[in-house]
C-alpha cells in the first residue's frame, strides 16, 4: 500500500502478554506470522514496560520476579476488507487479551489531515527503525517536524518485530537491526498536524501514515477540553481509550508519572493498563528529548493507555486527570469494536 494513497483504512489492536502461547507456539509468533501470511499493509509488536490487565498481576521490566510475561501490544492497519479477516482469525486463536478495531484514515492525495472534521487529530507514522531523514534516524527528523510545527505531542515507539506488504520483520540478539519497524504517535490540533505532514510528504519516499479522531484534555496542567461524554442510548457498547504522554522523569507526589498512574488504576480496578516506552519524542513544550549516551538517568518519554467501558472510564479519567495536574498530555478516544478474549 503507498503512503500516497488515502482513504478509509482499519487500525486492529491486540493487547496480550508475552508468555500467552497458541498450540506450543507463543502467541506473538502465531499473530505476526498471520500479519506476515495476509501482506498486511503495516504490521508492529510493542514491548511494554510496565502494565496488567484483567486479572491484576503486575509485570514490570524494572524488577527481575516481575519482568516475566510482559504486556505486548500488536498493531496493524490496512484496509477494512483486509483487517477484518485477521481480526476474525486472531480471535480465533487467542486464549486471552483485548483486541480492537478503530476507524482510521490513511494520508494521501486524496484524504489530507485538513479534511479531517474533527478539531484534533492522532497522526500515527510508520518507518523503519533504520531509515534516514536529513542525516538522521527518521523517528527522530519526524519528531523534529511535528515539534517545529507546533503539535501537541509525539513519541517514537520502536518494536521487536514486525511485518509488511508480506515480509517480516523482526528483531534478531546481534544485529543493529536496522530494518525492525517503528511508529511515531502525535497527537495535536488538525492544522498544525497538516503542516507537518507537508514537509514530511515533501520527501522521495513519504512514509504511510493514518489519522484518527482525538481530544486532547489536557496539557501540563492545563485544561484544553471537557472529560469524555458518557455514552448516549445510541452508543451505550462504545468503550473509551484514556492515554497519558509523559517523559520517564515525570514525578507525581515524587514518583514517576507513570508508575503512579499504573499503581492506581490496578489498586481501583481498572480492566487492564499498558505502558509503553520511548526512544525519542516530547510533550507539551519541553523539547524532543530521549537517552544519550553517557547520561546517568533515562530520560525517554512513556505512554500509559487503558480502554475500558465509558461508565467506567469516567472513573480512570479522573484518576489520571489527578495525576496529571502539573505535568503530562492527557487525552480520550472512542474505541468503536471491542473483542474481550479473557
Amino acid at each position: 500500500m503507498s503512503a500516497r494513497t488515502g482513504g478509509d483504512a482499519l487500525k486492529l489492536g491486540f493487547y496480550f502478554g508475552e508468555h500467552d502461547r497458541h498450540r506450543g507456539r507463543f502467541l506473538s509468533e502465531a499473530a505476526l506470522d498471520l500479519f506476515e501470511r495476509r501482506r498486511l499493509a503495516a504490521g508492529v509488536l510493542l514491548r511494554g514496560a510496565e502494565g496488567f490487565g484483567a486479572k491484576h498481576h503486575l509485570h514490570s521490566d524494572r524488577l527481575l520476579s516481575l519482568s516475566e510475561d510482559l504486556p505486548l501490544l500488536a498493531i496493524a492497519v490496512d484496509r477494512a476488507e483486509r483487517i477484518e479477516p485477521v481480526a476474525a482469525e486472531l480471535a480465533a486463536i487467542a486464549g486471552g487479551g483485548l483486541l480492537t478495531m478503530e476507524r482510521a484514515r490513511l494520508v494521501g492525495d486524496d484524504r489530507r489531515p485538513e479534511d479531517e472534521p474533527h478539531r484534533e487529530v492522532k497522526l500515527t507514522v510508520y518507518l523503519g527503525r533504520g531509515a534516514r531523514r536529513g542525516g538522521s534516524p527518521a523517528h527522530v527528523g519526524v519528531v523534529a517536524a511535528l515539534h517545529r510545527h507546533g503539535v501537541g505531542g509525539a513519541t517514537a515507539l520502536v518494536g521487536v518485530d514486525g511485518a509488511a506488504s508480506g515480509r517480516r520483520l523482526r528483531a534478531r540478539f546481534f544485529s543493529a537491526n536496522s530494518w525492525v519497524p517503528a511508529m511515531v504517535v502525535a497527537v495535536g490540533e488538525r492544522e498544525r498536524i497538516a503542516a507537518a505532514m507537508r514537509e514530511l510528504e515533501s520527501e522521495e519516499d513519504p512514509p504511510l501514515a493514518t489519522l484518527e479522531a482525538v481530544r486532547v484534555c489536557r496539557r501540563d496542567g492545563a485544561d484544553l477540553a471537557e472529560p469524555p461524554p458518557p455514552p448516549g442510548p445510541e452508543d451505550p457498547e462504545r468503550w473509551t481509550r484514556i492515554s497519558v504522554y509523559c517523559s520517564e522523569r515525570s514525578e507525581h507526589g515524587g514518583r514517576p508519572l507513570y508508575l503512579e498512574l499504573i499503581r492506581r488504576l490496578r489498586v481501583e480496578g481498572a480492566a487492564g493498563a499498558t505502558a509503553l516506552r520511548g526512544v525519542w519524542g516530547y510533550h507539551g513544550d519541553h523539547a524532543p528529548h530521549g537517552d544519550r549516551l553517557l547520561a546517568l538517568r533515562r530520560h525517554v518519554p512513556i505512554v500509559v493507555s487503558l480502554i475500558d467501558t465509558p461508565s467506567r472510564s469516567e472513573r480512570w479519567f479522573e484518576v489520571a486527570a489527578e495525576l496529571t495536574a502539573e505535568t503530562g498530555l492527557l487525552t480520550a478516544e472512542a474505541v468503536p469494536k471491542i473483542l474481550t478474549l479473557e
